[in-house]
């Protein structure tokens, strides 16, 4: 632990592996809370793997990976929620074919592209270590995105998300909001690729957000309680990864489980 801290105090590439904990966990806490809440985990996994196409079609045309993950995964949030809603198709049909044929399109545009890259390797299975300060104005431009977008849709997301029969007498488009929720969820995805790769995001979307709703039935103290559980999981990830040099996504999404259980049992203690 004290060589994790020394580390952070000397070398600057700590330092931004922190700040991209800090930039993608608010994010995380605040989509997540809506995934949980809506139960579209699964969703979020086949939204993560078709990014892979975006990544290794971006390769291919040497363009940046970063731009073509957000490209691919805007695509694939639309698409889903378009088909879903305006032809009626099942959702886990959707997840399972994009899922698949996502990944398929990239690792074929891979397999064309001259060399091995081990860049491509860190997006797969995270390396919050390689993140550059042109990484972290990314984060933090699709922070802000996220946080504008819900601020003003909230009232619109929450109708949307809890009782959507109510919200259509109301006249809100929940189709419209549908959609742009997913969206959302795409960017934060794109958040969280760089710290523990698109093979675990969904689990770090996901577990902070299950863990807060053990705590809480309000969505905003739901959105709070994630966010700082993401941030106490990504850096305490980060810490323990260290000093035994083990994989840092593997070793987050470890610790996100731990927490996850903890919250149960202490959700049960409490209750019992």
């Amino acid at each position: 632990m004290i060589e994790f801290f020394s580390a952070v105090i000397e070398y600057q590439f700590m330092q931004y592996a922190l700040l991209a904990c800090l930039l993608a966990s608010l994010g995380c806490g605040v989509i997540g809370t809506y995934v949980v809440v809506k139960r579209i985990s699964f969703l979020t996994g086949g939204i993560a793997h078709t990014v892979l196409a975006g990544m290794g079609i971006a390769y291919y045309f040497k363009g940046s990976p970063v731009i073509g993950a957000v490209i691919a995964a805007l695509i694939t949030a639309i698409l889903i929620g378009w088909i879903k809603l305006r032809w009626r198709q099942d959702e886990d049909v959707l997840i399972a074919a994009f899922w698949s044929v996502g990944m398929a399109v990239g690792i074929l545009f891979i397999s064309k592209t001259p060399g091995y890259n081990t860049d491509l390797m860190s997006y797969l299975f995270g390396n919050i270590l390689l993140v550059t300060i042109n990484d972290l104005i990314l984060m933090a431009v699709l922070d802000v995105v996220v946080f504008a977008t819900v601020f003003i849709c909230y009232k619109q997301f929450l109708a949307a998300t809890f009782d959507e029969e109510f919200a259509r007498l109301r006249g809100i488009n929940v189709e419209a909001y549908y959609i742009l929720l997913l969206c959302m969820i795409a960017l934060t995805i794109v958040l969280l690729i760089q710290i523990v790769g698109l093979i675990l995001v969904m689990a770090l979307l996901v577990l902070p957000a299950a863990s807060a709703v053990q705590f809480s039935n309000s969505i905003p103290r739901m959105m709070m309680i994630a966010s700082v559980l993401s941030v106490l999981i990504t850096t305490s990830g980060l810490m323990f990864s260290y000093q035994p040099d083990l994989p840092s996504g593997a070793t987050i999404i470890v610790v996100a489980g731990i927490v996850y259980f903890i919250s149960i049992i202490s959700r049960r203690m409490i209750r019992g």
